[in-house]
């Protein structure tokens, strides 16, 4: 399988541990994946903010990268969820998309159903707090929302629930958005905010010493909040801790 590394912008110029992260969990678990250098944004912040003229040249851009290989891999639910479902009224009838469509993958959902590991085999001895992002729950079906009446599964949280050690703790409200939601923080503050520190106060109330997720943005958003209330947990990408354990 030839497998490329697809790095949200936001990850790369703010975060990029969690990309360096994302390569040795690959490679610890077997595969080599390349990084192509041109690379940019995917677009999503402009699709959100109405703007598609700015954002159809960066989908374009996507396709012209990443139609050769087999599998796209990102550490990003929104990111990848934006290439998923959200590419075709940019990129009109190009016929790269359907396969860059089916082959882009967020890192867990990678592991977990290309991959076929179900658990991973590690330690990560801490009390975690699971952050389930809206855009993996709702848009790439990482795990079961709760609205809907069905088998309840997650993927991420089978993921960790393998490792020696762990203890996931059990939220009151489990699937809740943090608030983040890209400009939204900006456009609508102190609702952001808000949301955001109920969030925080669910992961505290369940004894959390870490708070992870498959997001950087939501991750991001709650550190800021959780730093300037003096809240005392860490911020880990899924990512980050799946190496950490694997190592």
């Amino acid at each position: 399988m030839k497998v490329a590394l697809f790095i949200p912008c936001y990850v790369d110029q703010l975060y990029p541990q969690v990309g360096l992260a994302t390569v040795r969990v690959l490679e610890k678990l077997g595969v080599q994946a390349e990084f192509p250098e041109e690379q940019t944004c995917c677009g999503q912040p402009m699709a959100n903010s109405g703007v598609a003229a700015a954002a159809q040249p960066l989908a374009e851009k996507f396709l012209d990268v990443f139609h050769g290989y087999d599998a796209v891999v990102c550490p990003s639910g929104s990111c990848t969820s934006m290439v998923r479902n959200h590419y075709a009224p940019l990129v009109g009838t190009r016929p790269e998309y359907e396969k860059v469509r089916r082959g882009t993958y967020e890192l867990c959902e990678f592991v977990h159903d290309v991959l076929g590991v179900k658990a991973l085999r590690g330690r990560y001895a801490r009390k975690v707090g699971l952050h389930r992002s809206c855009h993996g729950l709702r848009e790439l079906r990482l795990g079961s929302a709760s609205e809907r009446m069905e088998a309840r599964y997650d993927k991420v949280g089978a993921l960790l629930r393998g490792l020696d050690g762990i203890e996931l703790v059990e939220l009151t409200r489990p699937d809740e958005c943090c608030g983040f939601g890209g400009t939204f923080a900006v456009a609508e503050e102190a609702m952001s905010v808000m949301m955001g520190k109920d969030r925080i106060a669910d992961h505290a109330r369940a004894g959390a010493e870490v708070i992870t997720g498959t997001d950087v943005s939501c991750l991001m958003h709650m550190d800021g909040l959780a730093r300037r209330q003096g809240t005392k947990v860490a911020f880990r990408h899924v990512a980050e801790v799946m190496a950490e354990a694997l190592s």
